[in-house]
């Protein structure tokens, strides 16, 4: 079977393409009101210990996650080399990083139950019991 050279190039162009972005969240439970990004970047760098009177529980997905990678990249605005110098340097003042969760459907039912938990989510997964604090897209 003979492929021409334009077929091979179009199929190996349409593999190399950037998956579609997606939507995501910023997601706390109901009471919660927007945050602007540099408030949530605050919280997520530990630098802001509280959101509206409640202690901010700031909450990850795991390393390997793609909204995770979205995340740092689109809101912390910092790779994952940064942001392991970051923690590092944060570790000796005594400073922990946010909570890991595997899922979002961990991230969502312990945002919806901890007062001052914040997360971050595909828009799909976002329904009536969480606020959408704040959105972004690839």
């Amino acid at each position: 079977m003979k492929v021409s050279l334009k077929t091979l190039s179009l199929v190996l162009f349409l593999f190399t393409l950037p998956l579609c972005g997606g939507e995501y969240a910023v997601i706390a439970n109901k009471e919660m009101k927007p945050l602007s990004l540099g408030e949530i970047r605050a919280i997520f760098l530990k630098k802001t210990p509280y959101i509206n009177d409640f202690k901010a529980v700031p909450v990850n997905l795991g390393t390997r996650d793609a909204i995770r990678t979205s995340f740092e990249e689109n809101i912390l605005k910092m790779n994952l080399l940064q942001l392991k110098s970051y923690w590092t340097t944060q570790h000796y003042l005594g400073h922990r990083p946010p909570i890991t969760m595997k899922s979002a459907n961990t991230v969502k039912a312990f945002v919806q139950k901890v007062d001052g938990a914040i997360g971050y989510i595909n828009i799909e997964s976002v329904d009536e019991n969480v606020n959408i604090l704040y959105r972004w897209s690839d």
